[in-house]
């Protein structure tokens, strides 16, 4: 039996350190970056087959916690006053088990010292978002394939190299 696999990400710690969406929070595009943020979670929660959490702290939407999914990643808010790194200490402890693995998306060192002595994996923003790029280039390497495969037919590359020449005997 396989465990399940669960990767709860930092939200604002991907923001903060993934080029294109650095430059959204710059220019105070903070819902674009999140948005933009949840789109790539959701296109790698697809591919990789795993379920994908984002926690954003309520620094930017005050209130009480809040969850919800879009793009089919569980997107939670924290209460006001609730840091992300609370949130993910606490949900790490109540998820880890012997039937679910636990990786953390996060460049805060001690929140990764924190959930690893909780038993989660740890994965540092740059690496979450260069595996990311690396499953967005398979997908998308798979689908030419595929499109490729459709516009020919079902024919091997043996099997139309074999009809090109009995083509060519027939001309000739």
């Amino acid at each position: 039996m396989l465990k399940k696999e669960i990767l709860i990400v930092d939200g604002y710690n991907m923001i903060g350190a993934w080029p294109e969406l650095v430059k959204l929070k710059n220019q105070d595009l903070i819902e674009e970056a999140r948005d933009q943020l949840l789109q790539a979670l959701s296109d790698y929660q697809n591919y990789e087959g795993n379920e994908v959490w984002c926690v954003f702290d309520a620094q930017f939407v005050p209130g009480i916690t809040k969850e919800y999914s879009k793009y089919r990643v569980k997107v939670i808010f924290t209460a006001q006053g609730e840091t992300a790194d609370t949130y993910i200490e606490g949900v790490v402890k109540k998820l880890r088990n012997v039937l679910t693995e636990v990786y953390v998306a996060t460049s805060d060192l001690a929140e990764q010292q924190l959930v690893f002595s909780k038993g989660a994996q740890r994965i540092s923003a740059i690496e979450l978002y260069k595996d990311i790029k690396r499953s967005k280039k398979a997908l998308e390497t798979e689908s030419r394939r595929f499109r490729d495969q459709r516009q020919r037919g079902t024919w091997s590359d043996d099997q139309l190299e074999i009809l090109k020449e009995i083509y060519k005997d027939m001309l000739d």
